[in-house]
């Protein structure tokens, strides 16, 4: 079940950075407000507000890779902390999206039922 949570980690953390550069680097791309349903105008009034939620995912992936890391290393408690605090922010912020935007529950599930699978992997791996 370890392996099972960090190739589902693995992926949760690579759709981050693509969410990230979607957000970050690519928001007022015609690619970018295609999938986030948005206007040049609507991405050009956000673009501030996207270019930091987009490091928010970075961020996320980042410290899952981490524990991706640590866990493959060696040092399991470090790495699994790692991991639940990476992948469970993610899956966290997928619910709240999920219950806050019902028009946009499509992308919660998106990006929250990798990182929850791995969550649950790691648990019960533990």
């Amino acid at each position: 079940m370890l392996i099972v949570s960090l190739v589902l980690a693995a992926l949760a953390a690579l759709i981050h950075v693509v969410i990230f550069a979607l957000e970050s680097l690519m928001w007022t791309s015609a690619r970018a407000r295609r999938i986030f349903g948005t206007s040049l105008d609507e991405a050009r009034a956000t673009q501030q507000l996207a270019f930091n939620q987009g490091f928010y995912n970075l961020f996320l992936a980042i410290v899952t890779a981490a524990g991706i890391a640590f866990v493959l290393a060696g040092p399991l408690p470090v790495g699994a902390a790692l991991l639940f605090a990476g992948a469970g922010s993610m899956a966290a912020a997928a619910l709240v999206l999920f219950l806050s935007a019902p028009d946009k529950r499509g992308a919660a599930l998106k990006q929250g039922v990798l990182p929850l699978l791995s969550v649950l992997a790691l648990a019960i791996a533990l």
